[in-house]
């Protein structure tokens, strides 16, 4: 009788792969399972030949994963969660484990946004485990088409030159406001925005959509503030604002709990300038439980916020 052979994969193999890239090491995989190096890497070896494919690399002194192995213990990690709900179902522990929802943060956009937009999966009746990975947008659309991430959220749709067959969805959009540390705020209020002309400013990093947005706007208002400072991480921008280095803009939406977190206060609102908002996934219709709720949460929290 013919037919095409079954590929079997082999769970002990696996548990031991599992086990040495949680714990970061053949070694101390060993201490956990209890079991000799030469077993480990063993058993290792032959699960590479099974899956014809290096799963570590070496990285100096120790080792990492390969982007297969990658893929291969974000696997391992569900099927053996999976093993554990199903011993505690015939065993009467309580069962049930979080969704887990693995978000892609574009690394320009700011942790209060951020937050502010993953804020409703976290609410929803059923427990929600939220996996965050910071990076630029066209590395997590890569890690969307195979099916490392379930969304990605940017301040930018993807462009054209990346080719990956994604869908980007408009979440919303905010207006923009300046704010600064209190004593820096209340000196550039009056005549504001002429009143940054020669003012001190903290700006994005050239090439992001928000610095863009920003020079266009100072061009429009003929005003060419002093940049004290340009930073890729938003929240070390605002740490500077809050030291009074500078002011610094903000989406709107963010506007409060950037005046409480870091005790800034506003000094006017740019008018004319937006900042949008995107999910970037691989359905064309977003489907996922708790990226429908942030789709949904995002048209009513962000105050000038556009039906997706």
């Amino acid at each position: 009788m013919g037919g095409r052979t079954v590929d079997w994969l082999n769970y002990h193999h696996l548990h031991y792969f599992w086990v040495a890239a949680r714990e970061g090491s053949v070694t101390r995989a060993c201490e956990v399972l209890h079991l000799s190096q030469p077993t480990v890497s063993g058993q290792i070896r032959e699960l590479e030949k099974a899956i014809k494919a290096p799963l570590f690399a070496k990285s100096g002194r120790g080792l990492v994963l390969t982007e297969t192995g990658q893929a291969v213990f974000r696997y391992a990690d569900d099927i053996f969660a999976l093993g554990r709900e199903l011993m505690d179902l015939v065993t009467g522990r309580p069962v049930g484990q979080p969704v887990r929802l693995r978000v892609g943060v574009v690394d320009v956009l700011p942790k209060l946004i951020a937050h502010l937009l993953l804020e409703p999966a976290l609410r929803l009746p059923d427990p929600v485990r939220v996996v965050c990975v910071e990076g630029k947008l066209d590395r997590l659309a890569a890690e969307l088409t195979i099916h490392n991430l379930d969304v990605v959220l940017s301040d930018t749709p993807l462009p054209p030159t990346v080719k990956a067959k994604v869908y980007t969805h408009l979440l919303g959009e905010s207006g923009v406001v300046v704010v600064g540390a209190p004593k820096l705020a209340e000196a550039l209020k009056p005549g504001f925005p002429k009143s940054l002309d020669g003012a001190p400013f903290l700006l994005p990093t050239e090439g992001t959509v928000l610095r863009r947005s920003l020079d266009q706007w100072f061009d429009a208002q003929g005003v060419r503030p002093v940049v004290r400072g340009e930073f890729e991480d938003s929240a070390l921008l605002k740490t500077f604002g809050r030291a009074g280095e500078g002011v610094f803009a903000v989406p709107a939406a963010a506007e409060r709990d950037v005046r409480r977190h870091y005790g800034v206060r506003r000094v006017g609102r740019a008018a004319g300038l937006r900042e949008r908002f995107y999910a970037v996934s691989v359905e064309r219709k977003l489907k996922h439980p708790a990226v429908v709720a942030i789709s949904e949460q995002a048209r009513r929290s962000l105050p000038d916020s556009t039906r997706v």
